[in-house]
């Protein structure tokens, strides 16, 4: 405690010099004049002078009282008014003790770390954003060359592109596999929050899969775009760093496999592990069985281990030494390694210790390279949130289905298993959760459903527009001559382009249509969300008709929009719960 009386002397932490300001409610970081300096600015108290890195504060119009600069108020605490008549306003905290709610330091930590209790890559980098100037300088950031839908949104489903590469860059890297690599894609998991909050799969991606890896346009360091050539019929880690590959590309091989279009990227390397578990004081792991491994120098016994560091990073690397001894092997490895984690960030100790936060931050901003969407402190802090909204037994990882490749005597690769592979894609891209979890807005998707039921009017009866609301050029007549010439729906015309764009596909029909509406939504496929009740529109003959939208999301004509209300059965765990590794 400092001469100035900073308040009671449990609220200062004497292993970090944590500080409750009595005015904003926050603990800040504050080091005694002769004490050594912080080498992380934080918030500041204020004063007549300027303060590096603060705004001086404006002049208010007409002899207003001075106004802060929008983006310091939320850092700095502003100059207390004076009371009526001058007498200089007394701090609360000389006024006299009020009681600290424990609670209230529980709260303001989970605000802090953001998204930490649901996904830790996005969720360490939300920890600090309290020190924004810092930290932002921390981040490396490179462009998405188009390859992403240009980032995620608050309202919509996110899906992020995680990937650790094997570059040996780094102190205490040299030992680790080949050191001539360029960093290939050796970990890849495509994680998906659902539009609700309520749950989310990360998939991970075989490194040894056989893809096709298609042109990849990519920045230059000069600012100058080269189209990189794409190659069929190779390993999917090969996407990223080969021939000068970059995360777009991996981004555009995720697209053209699984047809679902990241919003954003992260890529870490092995550093990223290592920092990481030493910043949360290590994760604990299970192993059914004694591991000891020459290659990636792990020797663990059997039962549950604390690591971190180097033994953490050996942890996730290992493979001869689990299951079949391959990459499917390390893969469940390195999912019990990531729910571990999320575990460990979860408790107590993590979210209210102001120590381990500032390590969170600075670890988590050094070790990942993001796009250039997710350049800043407050972009991370923000998706942070959006997944710090997830519970943990939610959130489902899984393996995209594959089998040995028939083309090798010798299996070192695997395809994709065309028998179920697909339904996975297809769950993700709907919004399918693979837990089983409370859904939010029920009465709503009731009401959707229940305008699929009811009598349906005979096609010749059907009478509708049809427009081009963001689908293929071209989609409007095909599914126009699909309906007259295969579907008997006679009554139909194409009304050309829609004033907008649309995501999703709509049918728009008057009380007195629902009949036909019903027939052309069982004879299309599409969803009871599709279907809007509203009023007809007269068409080109001057008859009332209905009015469909075809979206974005349109497959093309006779090609089902009804989205899969299950996900299939695979082999899959959840955050929550620990599971050793065989």
């Amino acid at each position: 405690m400092d001469a100035q009386g900073r308040g009671r002397a449990d609220d200062v932490d004497p292993a970090d010099q944590w500080v409750r300001n009595p005015v904003t409610g926050e603990y800040e970081l504050r080091l005694s004049p002769s004490g050594p300096q912080s080498p992380v600015p934080g918030p500041r108290r204020p004063g007549p002078r300027d303060t590096p890195g603060v705004p001086r504060a404006r002049s208010a119009p007409h002899g207003g009282h001075p106004q802060e600069p929008g983006p310091a108020r939320a850092d700095v605490p502003g100059p207390r008014r004076a009371r009526r008549g001058g007498e200089p306003e007394v701090p609360p905290a000389r006024r006299g003790h009020r009681p600290v709610k424990k609670k209230s330091r529980v709260k303001k930590a989970l605000l802090w770390t953001g998204g930490s209790m649901a996904f830790v890559l996005v969720a360490v980098s939300a920890a600090g954003y309290l020190y924004i100037r810092h930290l932002n300088n921390n981040i490396t950031s490179v462009s998405d060359d188009g390859a992403s839908t240009g980032g995620f949104h608050k309202d919509q489903a996110i899906n992020i592109l995680l990937m650790g590469t094997d570059k040996r860059t780094g102190k205490g890297n040299e030992g680790y596999g080949d050191k001539g690599s360029v960093g290939h894609a050796d970990t890849t998991i495509l994680l998906h929050l659902s539009q609700d909050r309520t749950n989310a799969t990360a998939l991970s991606i075989p490194r040894d899969l056989i893809v096709n890896v298609p042109d990849c346009p990519t920045t230059q360091p000069d600012g100058s775009t080269k189209v990189i050539p794409g190659t069929q019929n190779v390993r999917f880690n090969t996407s990223l760093g080969q021939d000068g590959r970059t995360p777009s590309c991996t981004v555009r091989t995720v697209t053209e496999l699984t047809g679902i279009r990241a919003d954003d990227f992260m890529v870490a390397d092995f550093n990223a592990v290592k920092t990481l578990t030493e910043a949360v004081g290590g994760v604990e792991v299970c192993l059914a069985h004694n591991i000891d491994d020459p290659d990636s120098h792990l020797k663990l016994s059997k039962g549950t281990h604390n690591i971190s560091g180097d033994q953490a990073l050996a942890f996730v690397r290992t493979r001869h030494s689990v299951g079949f001894g391959g990459d499917l092997s390390r893969i469940t490895l390195q999912q019990q390694f990531l729910s571990a984690l999320m575990r460990k960030l979860k408790g107590n100790s993590t979210l209210t210790s102001p120590t381990k936060m500032l390590k969170l931050a600075e670890a988590g901003t050094k070790a990942l390279t993001v796009d250039d969407k997710l350049d800043s402190i407050g972009k991370l802090k923000d998706l942070g949130l959006e997944l710090g909204k997830l519970n943990p037994k939610n959130l489902t990882f899984t393996t995209v289905p594959v089998v040995d490749n028939p083309a090798e005597k010798v299996h070192a690769t695997v395809v994709l298993n065309n028998a179920t592979a697909p339904s996975v894609f297809d769950a993700i891209k709907n919004d399918v959760s693979f837990t089983e979890v409370k859904k939010k807005k029920k009465a709503a998707k009731d009401a959707a459903a229940a305008r699929l039921k009811g009598s349906k009017a005979p096609a010749s009866d059907v009478r509708v527009r049809i427009l081009n609301g963001g689908a293929v050029a071209g989609s409007a007549q095909q599914t126009l001559e699909w309906l007259q010439n295969q579907e008997g729906v006679l009554k139909s015309e194409n009304s050309g382009n829609a004033p907008a764009e649309l995501s999703k596909t709509t049918l728009e029909y008057a009380p007195d249509q629902a009949p036909q509406a019903r027939r052309l939504a069982d004879l299309m496929g599409l969803p009871g969300t599709a279907l809007k009740p509203g009023k007809s529109v007269v068409n080109s003959q001057g008859v009332p008709a209905m009015t469909l939208t075809l979206g974005k999301d349109f497959k093309g004509a006779g090609v089902s929009l009804t989205a899969p209300t299950k996900a299939p059965d695979v082999d899959k765990s959840t955050a929550d719960k620990v599971k050793c590794a065989s």
